[in-house]
């Protein structure tokens, strides 16, 4: 880090220190992966604003840049699972998700159930050797942080159920927008921050800008699996080179496996890439995409068309959204042949509709109010400032299960109809009496 942004950064801390305490003290519990590189931006984005930031990770943990340099505070924690041990965990994890057989819902559904649990178990287990160190939760008592940021996607505490979760946060901060999603209600403690890791596109290194600018009029196509997929089958990615080395244009291949035999000269197979700048660049046609949420994000950000191949996760319903707002075409990984990315390929890219669909879709992600990254930190502030956000917490949270599931109301209503009914009866069988008996006495005069 360059001493003119550490001293902007000394400085900004000073000031809170003099001032009536507008900067406060963050406690972060993470979750590994796209969920980190999102929490991260809005961290960064405190950090910047003078808040001191603490981090908790585990031993296990695989966020790499926590033993480097930083303006953040990392507090990290023995647990019983080594790295090596957890990230051969998250592995198979995605493996099993990737490829579990899709034919049979009931099927599908159980198997992700049953991943989900040995998820949530580690964590559970994770989470107990945090509450377990006494040196830990002594020294985290002792720092008087302002607030908690927490992933609901890594639990710590029981099972509870989705109501009871959303009732223990004071904010809820979703990773969507109105560009994305479609119209529904929300409660006043949900704000929706879609975009919030989307900037502008940064200059390509000249070796890859040398080969961008060698497209011509065809331009580029980038794809990429994401941060957790860089590999495949050797047979998938034969297939995907053979089609990928039919279009005219050039394609930036995120991949670590064996080079392919059918790899075209205009495909070229990279370890990384800066998919944020690719997808800004003026020259990139269509961006083919798993489908996780960052990507998409950034898709729609830059106006870039989209070819989605789901593996596991949101990833399928994020590729169904962009498919009904016409801006993708969706294709099954494991099943696509070179044909079917051929042509889903060519239609993206030659059919108009597609690039006018995406670029209604990122004027809306543009025009806001506020930014999300300015929105989020916003809302964390927000609540520091007035120690919590009662007045916007539902009252559905405090509500009992029956009174949640409106059985008093149901019982009471179902009372009224039982005594009316009972009373109407009454009334009919003494009008009948009545009746009756005034006919007797009718007959014996």
């Amino acid at each position: 880090m360059s001493m003119k942004r550490l001293s902007l950064l000394l400085l900004l801390q000073l000031t809170c220190y003099f001032s009536t305490g507008s900067c406060g003290k963050v406690l972060v519990w993470p979750v590994e992966f796209s969920h980190w590189l999102n929490i991260k931006i809005i961290l960064d984005e405190l950090v910047t604003r003078g808040h001191e930031v603490t981090v908790l990770l585990s031993s296990a943990s695989t966020i790499t840049n926590s033993s480097k340099p930083s303006t953040m505070n990392f507090e990290t924690f023995p647990v019983s699972l080594t790295k090596s041990d957890y990230e051969n965990f998250i592995e198979l994890l995605l493996e099993k998700w990737t490829y579990v057989a899709k034919d049979s819902f009931w099927s599908y559904f159980s198997t992700v159930k049953i991943l989900f649990w040995e998820f949530f178990d580690t964590t559970l287990t994770m989470c107990k050797d945090a509450v377990s160190n006494k040196k830990l939760m002594t020294k985290l008592e002792e720092s008087r942080f302002d607030i908690l940021i927490a992933d609901a996607v890594g639990p710590c505490g029981r099972p509870t159920t989705l109501s009871e979760t959303m009732g223990k946060a004071e904010m809820w901060l979703i990773r969507t927008y109105w560009d994305f999603s479609f119209p529904r209600p929300q409660l006043p403690n949900v704000e929706f921050v879609g975009g919030l890791h989307c900037k502008p596109a940064k200059p390509l290194p000249k070796e890859m800008e040398e080969f961008v600018q060698s497209s011509g009029e065809n331009g580029i196509v980038v794809f990429s699996l994401g941060s957790m997929v860089s590999n495949m089958s050797e047979d998938r990615a034969k297939v995907i080179a053979s089609a990928l080395a039919q279009i005219p244009q050039k394609v930036l291949w995120r991949y670590d496996g064996k080079k392919p035999d059918t790899l075209g000269p205009n495909t070229r197979l990279y370890k990384w890439l800066p998919q944020n700048d690719l997808l800004g660049h003026p020259k990139t046609k269509a961006f083919i995409t798993h489908g996780g949420s960052n990507g998409v994000y950034e898709a729609i950000y830059h106006g870039v068309p989209m070819v989605g191949t789901p593996l596991f996760a949101d990833q399928a319903d994020n590729i169904a959204r962009m498919k009904v707002k016409g801006a993708a075409v969706r294709l099954d990984l494991e099943t696509m042949s070179t044909r079917d990315l051929l042509n889903a390929l060519k239609e993206v890219i030659n059919n108009p509709s597609y690039k006018e669909n995406v670029m209604r879709l990122s004027a809306i992600q543009h025009d806001q109010p506020m930014k999300p990254l300015d929105r989020a930190v916003f809302w964390i502030e927000f609540v520091m400032r007035h120690k919590g956000a009662k007045h916007l917490r539902p009252a559905i949270h405090d509500l009992t299960w029956f009174q949640y599931h409106s059985l008093d109301v149901i019982g009471f209503l179902l009372a009224c109809v039982a005594t009316a009914m009972f009373v109407i009866t009454k009334c009919c069988l003494f009008c009948c009496w009545k009746f009756a008996k005034t006919g007797k006495k009718g007959k014996r005069d």
